[in-house]
């Protein structure tokens, strides 16, 4: 079963986490199963970047995103090369390690 490791995130997930996950499992619904609340707005449907993760190790395993993923992505803070939106990444059968950026683009959150 492939590990999950979460960096920590100040407000998020203080002191990090790791954790199990069955093989093609949805990133942002494993976050959410194991207690780490990630934004995301739009629930999960790909139309808004807050569920936005850098996956630090393990990204060479995931499917390649479409462009809908990617063209999302633009408008995300904190943007990296190895940038995903966690609700679009199915996790493999390789070990993955992910940083939550972070601030999110969700005016809600962010009390604008």
């Amino acid at each position: 079963m492939p590990r999950i490791k979460v960096l920590p995130h100040t407000q998020i997930c203080p002191n990090g986490a790791e954790f199990e996950v069955e093989e093609n499992a949805n990133l942002c619904q494993s976050l959410l199963a194991n207690g780490i609340k990630i934004e995301h707005a739009c629930d999960m449907s790909c139309a808004c970047t807050t569920c936005h993760v850098i996956v630090r190790k393990g990204f060479d395993s995931l499917q390649e995103m479409n462009d809908v993923e990617a063209d999302l992505l633009d408008r995300a803070w904190g943007l990296e090369p190895d940038s995903r939106l966690s609700c679009q990444v199915k996790i493999v059968d390789e070990d993955l390690e992910v940083e939550i950026p972070k601030y999110t683009i969700n005016h809600a959150s962010e009390n604008h």
